[in-house]
Order: structure tokens, then C-alpha cells, then sequence
């Protein structure tokens, strides 16, 4: 065979090859690079939206923790608030109750007190009727001289 014969039947072959190629082959080849273009463009689209997720969601969980330590500082202030305000009524309280118990104590006293000086007077009372009559050396009637016994008594 002549080398311008195999040439063209070469080239004839190689045409026919290329037509096939890009007929059958070619696009399939194509459209799975087109779809795992695709499918890379998506999940490189997706990487980013999730990465914006989370930094959204970071802002979000540090404004949350924020919200948290101002919310537990005022309930720490509202319980020292509280504690302080239990400890004055306490205190109070205390005051009231020692003021109350004092003036108890204090009226006990005066009611012993009189209780000693009544006592003290009608034995007085009767020292002096006693030493009166030894005096008189007669008995004196305690009856009939109460006016006189009230006005000493009085007296002492």
C-alpha cells in the first residue's frame, strides 16, 4: 500500500474517531464535569454559609452568655438586696423584742418593788401597833385606828 492511501485512511479512521469521541463520549465526559463542577460550587457554597452559621451562632451564644452573667448579676443583687433587708428587720425585730422584754422586766420590777414596799409598810404597820401597845402597855385595836395606821403608812 502506498503511504498517501494509508494516510488518508488513517485520517478517515482518526476523523471517525473524533466524531465518535465527540458524539458519544465527549458529552458524558462534559456533563459529569459539569456536575461535579456543580456539586464542588455547592459544597464550597455551603462551607460558607456554615461557617457564616457559626459565626452568627458564636454572636449569638456570646450575647446570650452576656444576657446570662447580667441576669445572675441582678439576682445576686436582689439577694444581697434581700439579705440586707432580712438582716435590718431582723435587727429590728431584735430591738422591738428586747424593748418589749425590757419594759416586761422593767414593770416586774415596779410590781415587786410595790409588792416589797407593801409588805415593808403593813410590817412597819404592825411594829408600830406592837411597840404602841407595849408603850401603853394595853392593846390598841387595829380597827379603830386604821385612819391613823393609813396616815403613817402613808408617811413611811
Amino acid at each position: 500500500m502506498n503511504i498517501n492511501a494509508t494516510l488518508i485512511l488513517q485520517s478517515i479512521a482518526m476523523m471517525i474517531f473524533v466524531w465518535f469521541c465527540m458524539k458519544f463520549i465527549w458529552p458524558p465526559l462534559l456533563k459529569a464535569l459539569d456536575e461535579r463542577r456543580e456539586r464542588i460550587a455547592e459544597g464550597l457554597a455551603a462551607s460558607d454559609k456554615a461557617e457564616k452559621e457559626l459565626e452568627a451562632a458564636k454572636l449569638t451564644v456570646e450575647q446570650q452568655i452576656r444576657e446570662a452573667r447580667d441576669k445572675a448579676g441582678e439576682i445576686v443583687d436582689q439577694a444581697n438586696q434581700r439579705h440586707t433587708q432580712i438582716v435590718d428587720q431582723a435587727k429590728e425585730d431584735a430591738v422591738s423584742e428586747r424593748k418589749r422584754q425590757v419594759s416586761a422586766a422593767e414593770a416586774d420590777i415596779a410590781q415587786a418593788a410595790n409588792q416589797a414596799r407593801e409588805e415593808l409598810r403593813s410590817t412597819v404597820a404592825s411594829l408600830a401597833v406592837l411597840g404602841a401597845s407595849q408603850i401603853l402597855e394595853k392593846e390598841v385595836d387595829a380597827d379603830t385606828h386604821r385612819d391613823l395606821l393609813d396616815k403613817l403608812i402613808a408617811e413611811i
